[in-house]
């Protein structure tokens, strides 16, 4: 799904953002985020013809902080959410990195007045998105010990949860994947 504009409705109003003809947003939905200075952006994946995509924050008043592109056409990253994922204060985006090829879970931070979204951990071998899905599967939960980020093994065969943990991402195996599985476990039992 791919689109050349991203509307903002706010508390001051609405906001049209329109990218050039050689960018589209692509992406399942955009996902409100609270930002630590105060206020929200709308994380999104914006895709270029020619470098591939990235993660960007968007305020109203425009790109407010993104990742670099990926550098290649045709690549796509799949958003898992955002928030203080290792109880630092900060807050941090977790996304898998062309979960199609690479299937890499990366998760970058975001630092009030740095428009560059930094990566802070990496783990191979996860995805959260398979070739014609209209859907992202996993997400974030937190069931009272922390935020933890649940997608599969890059086979979909196991369903897993990572947190972030002293700037490394540790992994734990929830069982077998399976679609079913993969949206009960983004609920707390």
């Amino acid at each position: 799904m791919e689109w050349g504009a991203l509307r903002l409705d706010g508390p001051q109003g609405t906001a049209l953002i329109r990218l050039p003809q050689h960018r589209v947003f692509e992406d399942i939905a955009p996902r409100v985020i609270a930002l630590p200075e105060g206020g929200w952006a709308a994380l999104v994946v914006e895709s270029d013809l020619a470098k591939g995509a990235r993660l960007a924050l968007y305020t109203p008043k425009g790109l407010h902080a993104a990742t670099p592109f990926i550098g290649q056409s045709h690549r796509w990253l799949a958003p898992l959410g955002g928030g203080d994922l290792d109880g630092d204060g900060a807050l941090e985006l977790a996304y898998v990195d062309r979960p199609h090829l690479v299937k890499t879970l990366r998760v970058v931070r975001y630092l009030p007045g740095d428009p560059v979204l930094r990566e802070v951990a990496a783990q191979p071998g996860l995805s959260n998105h398979r070739i014609g899905w209209s859907f992202i599967a996993g997400g974030l939960r937190d069931c009272g010990a922390g935020p933890e980020m649940v997608l599969a093994d890059g086979g979909f065969d196991r369903l897993v949860a990572a947190r972030l943990q002293g700037g490394a991402i540790a992994l734990h195996d929830l069982g077998a994947w399976s679609l079913d599985a993969s949206e009960l476990s983004l609920r707390c039992r």
